[in-house]
């Protein structure tokens, strides 16, 4: 098979790019909230809807950063089926994660499980919208008001994912997103945070801004989190083409899942619905009843120049700044622990040619 990787990011005609690199090289102005920087943000909170959006180097700071921004302090309850920077940015901010298993269906934060898990230094919940699939934000947010809690979302996964009433990132006291290379949109490197208010966003820039308010005042242990205007210019460009892009990963969504449908031991996420979906992902469960295991099929995969990714494995609570702790168990895990040892998830991105899908979905097939 042709060699193809989980991901690849969709980039635009590079003849467009070059208009906005000359314009960035004939202003000199680079970074620290140059004017693409402040055109993207204007234009993602129309794209998205809400009225403030606060744009970042990377997701990961913007996590750290989003913490910061609520003073969340103490515990914070969390998903261990995600990638590490969910937990790691708590850790940066001296949180301890509580971890509680995840619903079988849509692998999210199971809220049947948040309220044994409130304790009093419980101040926030954190969940994923994992590959791009909604959680359940009506019965979060119900959770965190009865308690008090705040509700920060890793929306890491879910850019142009909407829940009906309008996009996913509107939900949350902040939402927190990644546009990294191996995201549906990406700015090479780049995060933003979605902020409710003027006034939240005002707090979230100075911090971003290691903190300061004009040029000698510090008023806050801020980072360096700013996006430059060359990650911004390629957003910008991005946005053109978003329409396209989603429409391309639904296609491809499609074809998997008719190749694959009734196959034993083969059982692919639930489709989200054309209504909220991003088709960011096109994860697939390996059972027991399959022919082989979720390993050997990986790496069947990779000797043939297929390369997906079992993702999310292992469990962040199996690392060993998390194993510790009494959340972490595996026993109050079983069905992230289950998910773990059966994900894989293969390649879809909007240059993969049917073709190609065509082929690895009978490969599987045909072990």
């Amino acid at each position: 098979m042709k060699k193809t990787n989980v991901t690849q990011p969709f980039l635009p005609p590079l003849e467009e790019f070059i208009p906005y690199l000359e314009k960035i090289w004939e202003s000199k102005w680079l970074t620290n909230a140059g004017p693409f920087h402040e055109q993207l943000e204007r234009e993602l909170c129309k794209y998205f809807g809400v009225d403030h959006i606060s744009l970042f180097t990377n997701g990961t700071i913007a996590l750290v950063t989003a913490l910061q921004a609520l003073r969340i302090t103490g515990e914070v309850i969390t998903t261990p089926y995600s990638f590490v920077a969910t937990s790691h940015a708590l850790l940066w901010n001296g949180i301890k994660p509580v971890f509680v298993d995840i619903d079988p269906l849509t692998l999210n934060l199971d809220p049947n499980n948040i309220e044994a898990a409130i304790t009093p230094q419980t101040t926030a919940i954190m969940p994923v919208h994992c590959y791009g699939h909604p959680c359940d934000v009506e019965r979060i947010q119900k959770i965190a008001d009865t308690y008090g809690l705040k509700v920060i979302y890793d929306a890491a996964h879910a850019f142009g994912v909407h829940d009906g009433h309008g996009s996913i990132v509107r939900h949350g006291d902040l939402s927190v997103l990644s546009f990294h290379a191996t995201k549906v949109f990406t700015t090479f490197e780049g995060g933003a945070i979605v902020c409710p208010d003027a006034k939240t966003k005002v707090r979230i820039d100075r911090l971003k801004n290691f903190g300061h308010v004009g040029e000698v005042t510090v008023v806050a242990p801020g980072i360096n989190g700013k996006m430059s205007e060359f990650n911004a210019a390629l957003g910008l460009l991005q946005l053109k083409y978003i329409g396209q892009a989603l429409a391309q990963r639904k296609q491809i969504d499609a074809v998997y899942r008719k190749l694959l449908k009734g196959l034993k031991g083969i059982h692919c996420l639930n489709d989200v619905g054309e209504k909220v979906a991003n088709y960011a992902y096109f994860p697939i469960l390996v059972n027991a009843n399959y022919p082989i295991s979720r390993d050997e099929l990986y790496q069947r995969l990779k000797d043939n120049g297929v390369h997906p990714r079992r993702y999310f494995y292992p469990l962040i609570s199996d690392f060993p700044m998390y194993r510790g702790l009494p959340s972490a168990l595996r026993e109050n895990l079983p069905v992230a622990t289950d998910a773990a040892q059966k994900i894989l998830c293969l390649p879809i991105y909007p240059s993969l040619k049917k073709s190609v899908v065509d082929e690895i979905a009978r490969f599987i097939v045909a072990q």
